[in-house]
């Protein structure tokens, strides 16, 4: 009897966690039982990384000590910024994160203690200091001066500080943090996977969410919202999307931004995040993308019967955010810091390691005999 094999692990339960879940009764993603999208509705990204890294909802006082350590731990060393100013400027930005978290694991006095408490510490320092990280290379790469971080702003708005020099209208901020929100977390997908994996062999949480970072990358995981935004850009115009859409299809191209391994009637984040789409276009009087979207989801679905996911709606956002292409998966991982943290913490918790079987199919058993050409 040959053994069967589960190519991308697909439909294998391989560990416990309580972090989130699909639930098919609510037909909803749901962070420690929470719909994710009556978050977005009544909570601000703070109190969910909270409830992710904590288990639980801040009450006030929990809230405000946990935005004081945040903001407390924002800033970066100034070797730190130096390594981000001697970057190559063409340097991909999932680089430049992959690079400064590592960098931040050789500078933190706690790298080599895994407890509970210190994994909790360097979690948020990490979370904490990624975004300046970032917001350092968006504007060094364009030949302009680093903006530090401020503690009187929220986490949304100093990253748009930190980029842009201003804080954009408060619609546009919510936009930005319902997006960080259906972001943070997302069960055992391929990231939070890598991130257990090397947790499993006791490594530190810097680099496993180092490892994160470089599979999120991929245009198959995070880097679909940086496709979904080049094919609208190849689209151009919404007279256009119509043709583009029947030839890729034609041609059997992969569409960016449709489909997903756990949603097969489409992803519950889309609804929540197609709304504030719409009301970012809609400040910033520019429906061009928002019509391509209409008539590329009409066909795929009609065609295809395959739905959006969550990428599909984020990248045009982001895009009249004001952000570069480049810089949307990242802005994923300002967000996924928080669920890598929690599945690290719950991976060391009840650890075992990670260590699958393959099925071997090379040559059989062969003797090595004196070479003819000796």
């Amino acid at each position: 009897m040959s053994e069967e094999i589960k190519k991308g692990l697909l439909g294998i339960v391989v560990d416990e966690t309580e972090v989130s879940k699909v639930m098919p009764e609510i037909n909803s993603l749901t962070y420690r039982g929470y719909a994710a999208q009556d978050l977005c509705e009544y909570c601000r990204f703070e109190e969910v990384a909270y409830l992710i890294l904590n288990k639980d909802l801040p009450n006030s006082i929990q809230l405000k000590q946990f935005e004081k350590e945040e903001k407390n731990n924002r800033e970066l060393s100034k070797n730190l910024y130096e390594i981000i100013k001697h970057m190559p400027k063409k340097s991909h930005p999932m680089d430049v994160a992959r690079t400064a978290v590592s960098v931040m694991g050789l500078e933190d006095k706690e790298t080599s203690n895994s407890s509970p408490e210190a994994n909790m510490r360097k979690a948020l320092r990490i979370f904490a200091k990624t975004p300046t990280a970032l917001a350092a290379f968006y504007r060094i790469r364009s030949g302009k001066k680093i903006i530090k971080p401020k503690k009187e702003l929220t986490f949304a708005e100093n990253f748009f500080y930190m980029c842009f020099g201003k804080v954009p209208q408060k619609e546009i901020v919510k936009a930005f943090d319902v997006s960080l929100i259906l972001y943070a977390e997302h069960s055992f997908n391929v990231s939070t996977f890598t991130a257990r994996t090397i947790t499993s062999s006791l490594s530190d949480i810097h680099g496993a969410i180092t490892g994160a970072i470089a599979s999120l990358k991929g245009p198959l995981h995070g880097g679909a919202n940086e496709e979904v935004m080049h094919m609208m850009k190849k689209i151009k115009k919404p007279e256009n999307a119509l043709k583009w859409i029947n030839n890729a299809l034609k041609n059997k191209e992969v569409v960016m931004g449709f489909g997903h391994r756990v949603y097969k009637s489409g992803d519950s984040r889309v609804p929540t995040m197609r709304q504030y789409f719409g009301k970012v276009a809609k400040i910033k009087k520019d429906k061009t993308f928002e019509k391509i979207y209409d008539i590329v989801e009409k066909v795929m679905i009609k065609k295809k019967n395959i739905h959006p996911n969550v990428d599909y709606p984020t990248g045009p956002t982001y895009h009249l955010m004001g952000f570069d292409t480049d810089f949307f998966t990242p802005i994923f991982v300002i967000s996924r810091i928080t669920g890598w943290s929690a599945h690290i913490m719950e991976q060391h918790a009840a650890n075992k390691l990670i260590r699958p079987l393959a099925k071997y199919k090379g040559n059989k058993h062969r003797k090595v005999m004196e070479l003819n050409y000796r």
